[in-house]
């Protein structure tokens, strides 16, 4: 047997043995060449495809990871309908009112809404095959975050590439993760976030407290996994109607 044969059955038996990883209902197809592995297929969740990455990372000898998971969408959308959704939610989003908003469109780029001061930055919408790119400047990681989860709401999205830039740039750590997933916490309508604590260590994102509904539960996490440099999600949220 090939080392790249072991790689790639190691790899694929800790899929296994992750409950979220549903390779039954949702196989992925995966290939190594001088120690860069390429991830192919679609995830069932944002939840499955982050931890197919980690575990594929952590194999002795993958020295790099080309990404080419997409998630399930909930909804199938067109993709100019999947960029007009995103854009509504940037323009309607209170934290952006100083930025100037833009989208791709067949083929050229236009202005969706000009700042109405002197913008402090920009943010780019692009779609194609249900992936949203996002690019431009923003003025904090809290932004730039919240910017990824709303563009993740969208029911149609199955990719979110957030290459964002943060100008003047922060430093990240845990407590910036902390206050990005609060907020996306107490901006989510179906989410009840008042009883709902949140810690983070190592990108590991912890949520504790009670909610009113399972479903809540469910979207409290979910949303979580959304925001961008959380690697995993350890759920403690006690259901209580």
């Amino acid at each position: 047997m090939k080392p790249t044969e072991g790689m790639l059955r190691r790899i694929e038996a800790a899929f296994e043995r992750e409950p979220r990883i549903n390779l039954h209902a949702y196989p992925l197809q995966m290939e190594i060449d001088d120690g860069i592995l390429t991830l192919e297929g679609v995830t069932e969740s944002v939840a499955a495809k982050k931890l197919a990455l980690e575990l594929a990372a952590a194999e002795p000898g993958v020295a790099g990871i080309v990404d080419r998971l997409r998630v399930e969408p909930a909804e199938a959308m067109e993709d100019e309908d999947i960029r007009n959704h995103v854009c509504d939610a940037f323009v309607q989003e209170p934290a952006f009112a100083d930025y100037a908003i833009r989208a791709f469109s067949f083929g050229a780029w236009e202005t969706v809404r000009s700042a109405p001061r002197e913008p402090t930055g920009v943010m780019e919408v692009e779609v194609a095959d249900g992936i949203v790119t996002l690019n431009g400047t923003v003025g904090s990681l809290s932004h730039k975050r919240l910017a990824g989860v709303l563009a993740w709401w969208v029911p149609g999205s199955r990719d979110v590439v957030n290459g964002l830039e943060v100008s003047p740039p922060e430093e990240d750590n845990g407590d910036e993760v902390i206050d990005a997933v609060r907020l996306v916490l107490e901006k989510d309508p179906f989410v009840n976030a008042s009883q709902i604590r949140v810690s983070c260590r190592d990108c590991v994102v912890t949520l504790e407290g009670v909610v009113p509904k399972p479903k809540e539960k469910e979207m409290a996490e979910a949303d979580a996994w959304y925001v961008f440099g959380v690697d995993r999600v350890v759920n403690r949220l006690e259901v209580r109607e």
